[in-house]
């Protein structure tokens, strides 16, 4: 179905939602499947409806989709076979046992035994797990808990669980726009013009000059319109349409002083500013209003649920979204239909592994590939994007413990866990700060290259410092921090002095946010329970006391060129947003739409050149343009994003990095960013070439030294050399240029210039340990994470060998230094292909793994196989030969649709969810 289509039957379920039309609304969702409602599906679970229930969610996903599919109709009809038992129904309990549950035997028949010998008790709470099992109202409200999780993570539900964003009567206002359009056609047209019928095109007179009848009796307008166009369709009778809820203000911009007791707060004009060019977003506070809310239900959950990564074969698939170049599997935004403009940074160029998990990110302001990095274990890293080369770590350590508070010393006593909640470089990038959870703040100055030096160590607040910025008030450098006593402070970056505390906040200050305007200096701060205010540098209070909106986390960021301000929050309720403010007025701008309806985490947000606004949310990376509310695009950077993904653009906007699962930075880079890296690229293995020369007998020690001389102009960091072991154990000094093959940049055209492998020395050899029941490998594969190597025999048997995870070797990814595990499942089956009645060892051996390494699938011969990686269960087979398969490829984008090449030079193109062959290309 077309995407204006799909369109139009939101429209119809607009419209008849609005006409009360109940139960043909939930067959249309159903039927169609484009709208989860979960309104009306909570209602039925807690009514017990549960043939309706599953008749609904029939529409969306059956039994086998997925795993997520797989256990929300298994704990349905648990709770209806509980249900039974309570009742003492036995049976209606074994109805449901044989006709609903035994399904579920294949897959786990322990589970199934269990669940039959319930019939053998009085009373199934005699059972260890169902102990807690109270009456049915509450069994089901707990459920109901854990089906929503569960459809929230399923991925074929991503994109249906919100209603688009429809002003009301949507479908009347474009009936309405058709007519005054015809009637603008007509040769002559009425000022009074008549609608009779929607059935055919309007048309006012008749040729022989006839009368239509009286408008006054039209029974679908009703009264007569204004002349020279028509009423907005469904202005009377049956098609009045739903009155729009009156638009509530928005709690925030506060005219009138706090009533918190503090030295700055005074009313009216007379708030100690005096100069006339104050901001006036600080001067005129105001209330703007909010646009109306969507009448029809949303789907919306209560229940903040963190995703898992998705395992199964059908959890890979990629739901259409947005119609543009860079997808994100399931999510479910209704944007406009045109491609994200080249300067977004949306290519995956490096991929590094940190270590831990990156809290907090930023770019050095001159060197535009030098990326400074926090983690969630107190860790900070510099890192050098061109060459992945890591040029400082530092574990967190205390400088200087004695000069510390005895509050902080015993904190780190009781816990001494830490985590950087805020790393971000000075205006010059000739200093960083660290922002800690625990009390303290540490400044380093950077002198290039490598080299870091300790500058201050501030112990800031009491409990977490949760932001820090530099500011130049009065043209000194300074250190603003913020934490969880409440307060914001001043400190001079040269000396540690402070300079000023400012005092008014109720609750934790979450982040700061310094400017200057027309020559005035100052700050927003946000704190926990919402409150946004203003500070100057004058030790007089806040100038402004409103909420922002989500009234919880909220950070704030202006334009690179100052102009625009932004905000960016997430409520407890997960619910996110993003606004520009209107400094003028000091009122809410616009809000930019596009957000997952519950965010899985606090949504972090960036700007970038003067146009741009970037945010990570549902597993990926969302765009707008500054200028238009819609959203512009998502990137899910090749996946294996956290629900929340940290981000952070380059001062050009032409480098974006991303924090990743498994303690990953994936740098998403423009064209302009990739040419940056390419350039870095080609000056360092240039420079490593001159390096290498100089480690070779010359006869002429000018020549040397004039290559030492080149080398060193070249690269400021190719000095660094590493040792390479040889296969005869000797050793050989390279520049430390070749990346790692897990962050090698998309563009494999220039991975021949880093380094050429021209002698034995640089090899590694490495033998898999052997399985005495193979004798010839006929297919090999590594595995797209890298920790492992697939292989399949050509007695039709499949082998996997993994890498772990250990000191030696901390990334888990394959290597040649480390003998990996010839790996099997506890159950010890082994995959297996069909090889019907063919002889394996003359067959086409072929196989293709899915995305996230979770199947297989494959053929020797025989039928095709799908096994389960993680298992090694055969969960299908199917297409018996004649033909065979001679070559399998998985559909990059959605690994139910498989491309099988035959051996009668057909390709066949195969539906895995409904079994059939879709079509053949010969």
């Amino acid at each position: 179905m077309s995407s204006l289509s799909r369109e139009l039957v939101f429209l119809i379920l607009q419209f008849l939602d609005e006409e009360k039309f109940k139960e043909t609304v939930h067959k249309l969702e159903q039927e169609s499947g484009f709208f989860f409602n979960m309104k009306y599906f909570e209602d039925e679970v807690h009514n017990g409806n549960w043939d309706e229930v599953e008749k609904y969610l029939s529409g969306f996903t059956k039994v086998d989709d997925n795993r997520y599919s797989m256990k929300i109709f298994f704990e349905i009809r648990k709770q209806k076979y509980l249900e039974a038992l309570d009742k003492h129904d036995r049976s209606k309990a074994v109805e449901i046992l044989v006709k609903d549950l035994k399904v579920f035997a294949t897959f786990n028949e322990e589970l199934f035994k269990e669940i039959t010998q319930l019939l053998t008790l009085e009373n199934f709470r005699e059972n260890e797990q169902l102990s807690k099992y109270g009456d049915t109202k509450s069994a089901r409200a707990i459920m109901l808990v854990e089906l929503k999780k569960l459809i929230e993570a399923n991925p074929l539900f991503r994109d249906k669980l919100q209603f688009p964003n429809l002003k009301n009567s949507r479908l009347r206002t474009l009936i309405n726009q058709s007519l005054n359009w015809q009637h603008q056609l007509c040769k002559n047209p009425r000022p009074n013009p008549d609608i009779k019928t929607l059935f055919v095109d309007h048309s006012c007179g008749q040729p022989n000059g006839a009368r239509a009848p009286s408008p006054a009796n039209n029974p679908l307008l009703g009264a007569l319109p204004k002349a020279g166009g028509f009423p907005p369709l469904g202005a009377h009778g049956p098609f009045q349409p739903t009155p729009a809820p009156v638009p509530t203000p928005l709690a925030g911009w506060m005219s009138n002083p706090t009533t918190v007791a503090h030295a700055a707060v005074s009313g009216g004009g007379a708030i100690g500013l005096g100069a006339p060019s104050m901001p006036a977003a600080l001067k005129h506070p105001r209330t703007p209003p909010t646009n109306p809310s969507v009448d029809y239900p949303s789907g919306d959950s209560d229940h903040v649920a963190k995703r898992t990564r998705p395992m199964g074969i059908s959890d890979e698939v990629n739901l259409p979204v947005n119609v543009l170049s860079a997808t994100f599997p399931g999510h479910g935004q209704h944007s406009q239909a045109f491609n994200a403009p080249d300067d977004i940074p949306k290519t995956v160029v490096r991929t590094l592994n940190q270590g831990s998990s990156p809290m907090s990110m930023d770019f050095h302001p001159m060197q535009q590939s030098l990326l400074l990095v926090g983690t969630h274990v107190g860790d900070i890293a510099l890192w050098e994007v061109g060459s992945r080369e890591r040029l400082v770590s530092r574990n967190f350590k205390v400088w200087d413990l004695s000069a510390c508070s005895m509050p902080f010393q015993a904190a780190l006593v009781k816990d001494p866990g830490v985590s950087v909640n805020r790393v971000i470089w000075s205006p010059d990038g000739a200093l960083f700060g660290v922002a800690y959870s625990r009390h303290i703040v540490q400044i380093y100055s950077y002198h290039g290259g490598d080299e870091i030096r300790q500058h201050l160590e501030i112990d800031a607040h009491v409990g977490g410092v949760n932001d820090l910025a530099f500011s130049h008030p009065n043209k000194q450098l300074c250190v603003i921090t913020c934490g969880d006593d409440k307060t914001i402070k001043v400190w001079d970056a040269a000396s540690g002095a402070k300079q000023y505390t400012f005092e008014g906040h109720e609750a934790p200050v979450y982040s700061v946010c310094p400017h200057y305007k027309e020559n005035i200096q100052f700050i927003f701060s946000t704190a926990l329970d919402g409150k946004i205010k203003a500070w100057l540098y004058d030790n007089l209070g806040s100038r402004v006391d409103y909420e922002a909106p989500g009234r919880w986390c909220t950070t704030m960021a202006y334009s690179a060129d100052g102009t625009r301000l932004f905000s960016c929050g997430t409520s407890k309720d997960g619910e996110s947003s993003i606004v520009e403010w209107n400094e003028s007025e000091g009122a809410v701008k616009r809000t930019y739409q596009g957000f997952r309806k519950r965010s899985l985490g606090v949504v972090q947000f960036d700007t970038t050149k003067n146009r741009f606004l970037a945010a990570g949310d549902d597993f990926s990376i969302k765009f707008w343009d500054m200028d238009n509310v819609q959203l512009l695009t998502t990137v899910d950077a090749d996946g294996g994003l956290p629900a929340s993904p940290r981000i952070r653009f380059n001062k050009d906007g032409t480098l974006l990095a991303v924090s990743a699962n498994e303690n990953g930075i994936k740098i998403l880079a423009n064209g302009d960013g990739i040419r940056l890296l390419r350039t870095l690229e080609n000056s360092l293995y240039e420079a490593s070439r001159a390096s290498e020369a100089l480690t070779k007998p010359t006869i002429n020690p000018i020549s040397a030294a004039a290559a030492a001389a080149t080398s060193a102009a070249l690269a400021e960091r190719a000095s660094s050399v590493v040792a390479i072991a040889g296969m005869n154990g000797d050793t050989r000094n390279l520049g430390d240029v070749k990346p790692r093959i897990s962050e090698e940049s998309n563009d494999k055209s220039k991975i021949w210039k880093l380094t050429e492998i021209n002698e034995q020395s640089q090899c590694r050899s490495l033998k898999l340990p052997e399985n005495v029941r193979v004798t010839k490998i006929s297919r090999l594969i590594y595995t797209n994470s890298g920790n492992a190597i697939l292989a399949l025999a050509s007695n039709a048997i499949h082998l996997l060998w993994k890498w772990q995870r250990n000191e030696r070797n901390s990334s888990g990814k394959a290597t040649a230094t480390l003998q990996p595990q010839l790996w099997q499942p506890s159950s010890g089956i082994l995959m297996t292909n069909d090889i019907a009645d063919s002889n394996p060892e003359d067959a086409v051996p072929c196989f293709a793994l899915s995305k996230n390494d979770s199947y297989v699938m494959s053929a020797s011969g025989g039928k095709i196989s799908l096994f389960n990686m993680m298992t090694f269960k055969t969960m299908t087979t199917f297409m018996p030969p004649p033909p065979a398969a001679t070559f399998l490829a998985f559909h990059p984008q959605d690994n139910n649709i498989i491309a099988i090449g035959m051996d009668d030079s057909s390709i066949q193109i195969y539906n895995v969810r409904v079994d059939e062959v879709t079509a053949v290309c010969l």
